[in-house]
């Protein structure tokens, strides 16, 4: 999830943006609503609410919509009210169920029409048939989907069972920035679209060169100066999808031959100084450096795995060297993030956080239908693709560099997406929040394999043995929570925070 920094910017960052788009698209309707022009009330169910998430997602959807359908009014219902849960007298109250809370706007006795949700919420609301199936509408209005980015309709697929019950305006996704400079100076190859990690480390490993404050990493797996070797390793594995317990979370699974080899390559990497470590600067005195704390801007890496955001923030490192000496801007480019060998094609860190779904119960399933086909239709995507900053339109023959720059634009959507958790993986997570903590406490486990303290195998079995002492207390009560040893956390017996 992005952090609350990044949505207000958002809101900002794209206000005046939307007000031009509603003013463009005023003559790309997609025609007359259902039942002529009788007024109608269209409610949308989202996860979150409040925090500023109504106003960003009324200025980038509905406010369109409702200017070409003066008949339509939206009501955006939230399942958990980010304001409320602030403002609320006992902030001890345990997180509330997303799940259930979004069940119940879907069954209550003013049910939403559409619902609004990640890809692995709407994978659970399938799977308990509580969506409605879209295949039948596509082809009745022969509506084109063939145009969309193949990643994206492939992610709607996996949770569909092959079979589209969403769709989603945009998407956000990443690929492998690298520094042509240094490529250059060091006299090795560029990377290219579809290399393996192995491929990528080799090349991490040619680049990579100088000490101390002065050194040039290899590789990093994001951009941000703060990331930790489990960090690193979760990236590392998430194609694999590999369990760290089992189905019902009683029993570590990680003791095994393939995460063995995967916790190697980690700790060699980082013990050979080929990925990016963290830096702590001497804050005293110090002159403040927008991208200093930016792994790849700063220059201290070669390659890293970015979003497209990065795209806008080196388009602006590039304006303002012309303007500061002290600034250096660099060449670059991108190709596809790396894949795993034992699943080839599969990678892409593709992210559908505005899926668009219809409640099988839905009062209004037509106009249901014409708002999803309205917001992913070419028309809509042609006007969007001119403002979109952090992320991109799902229609494939409008996504072009951004700025007028010429880079792979193509890396960003070719591999196919990683499947997203398993309906009964979501359901534990959510159910048993001490689930995350049993995964982070080999933070300090993998950091002794980097200081030869224990071996890949010994730490493997180190966290096993930490694991199931954690997943027993967790079967004792689901909603055991954990302080960053392990050991559980009991909380104070006022009720205070601690």
């Amino acid at each position: 999830m992005k952090n609350g920094f990044k949505k207000t910017y958002k809101i900002l960052a794209t206000s005046l943006a939307a007000v031009m788009l509603t003013g463009m698209i005023a003559g790309c309707s997609s025609g007359s609503n259902t039942d002529n022009d009788k007024p109608k009330v269209l409610r949308i169910g989202m996860t979150y609410g409040g925090g500023g998430n109504d106003q960003y997602f009324r200025q980038q959807f509905t406010d369109v919509y409702e200017y070409t359908h003066p008949n339509v009014t939206i009501e955006i219902v939230p399942a958990v009210n980010y304001d409320q849960m602030r403002y609320s007298e006992n902030q001890n109250n345990e997180q509330p169920d997303v799940i259930k809370s979004l069940k119940g706007l879907m069954t209550g006795s003013n049910p939403v029409d559409v619902v609004v949700a990640d890809t692995s919420t709407l994978k659970r609301l399938i799977d308990e048939n509580m969506l409605k199936q879209l295949d039948p509408m596509i082809q009745e209005d022969k509506f084109d989907t063939s145009d969309m980015v193949p990643s994206v309709i492939d992610g709607i697929k996996q949770i569909g069972n092959n079979n589209i019950y969403a769709f989603s305006p945009t998407f956000s996704s990443s690929a492998l920035f690298y520094n042509k400079d240094i490529f250059k100076k060091a006299g090795v190859e560029m990377p290219k679209d579809d290399m393996t990690y192995d491929e990528v480390f080799n090349l991490a490993r040619r680049v990579a060169k100088g000490q101390g404050k002065d050194r040039v990493y290899g590789f990093s797996f994001n951009r941000y100066n703060g990331s930790t070797a489990y960090d690193d390793l979760s990236r590392y594995s998430d194609a694999l999808q590999l369990k760290y317990f089992d189905a019902k979370a009683e029993k570590m699974t990680m003791n095994t031959p393939q995460w063995e080899k995967l916790l190697s390559t980690i700790a060699q990497l980082r013990k050979d100084k080929i990925l990016f470590e963290s830096q702590q600067n001497n804050q005293q005195n110090q002159v403040y450096n927008p991208v200093e704390s930016d792994t790849f801007m700063s220059g201290k890496t070669a390659m890293v795995i970015g979003d497209v955001n990065l795209v806008n923030e080196l388009k602006s490192l590039s304006d303002a060297a012309k303007t500061n000496k002290k600034i250096k801007s660099f060449d670059w480019d991108v190709v596809t993030v790396p894949t795993h060998p034992e699943k080839p094609g599969i990678g892409g860190d593709v992210y559908l956080s505005n899926t668009m779904a219809i409640n099988a119960t839905a009062p209004n399933p037509e106009t249901a239908w014409d708002f999803i086909k309205f917001l992913n239709g070419p028309e809509w995507a042609k006007i969007k693709a001119r403002s979109t900053t952090y992320d991109m339109v799902s229609r494939k023959s409008f996504i072009k560099p951004l700025n007028g720059m010429n880079y792979n634009v193509a890396a960003f959507y070719k591999l196919k997406p990683v499947p997203p958790l398993s309906s009964n993986d979501e359901k534990l997570y959510t159910d048993k929040p001490g689930l995350y903590s049993v995964r982070y406490v080999g933070q300090t486990i993998i950091q002794d394999v980097i200081d030869n303290k224990k071996t890949p195998k010994e730490a493997l079995q180190a966290w096993e043995t930490k694991g199931n002492q954690m997943l027993l207390e967790i079967k004792k009560n689901p909603k055991t929570q954990f302080q960053p040893d392990g050991t559980p956390y009991i909380p104070p017996a006022d009720g205070t925070k601690g």
